[in-house]
């Protein structure tokens, strides 16, 4: 049980291994995604509206 065990958190250490007796440290905090902002209205409404409009006083 020393630095040769694969199975002993001081084996892996030494291996450089990880599993369950040295699991990798969590980073869910720094993963984690910020809150989604809510789309604003789309405003392609109005502008079709307005160059209907201008396509009535050209013509």
């Amino acid at each position: 049980m020393g630095k040769g065990d694969r199975k002993t958190e001081k084996g892996k250490r030494f291996k450089g291994s990880y599993g369950n007796s040295r699991p990798r440290k969590s980073t869910k905090a720094a993963v984690a995604k910020p809150a989604a902002k809510k789309a604003a209205p789309k405003k392609t409404e109005a502008k079709k509206k307005i160059t209907k409009a201008k396509k009535a006083k050209k013509k």
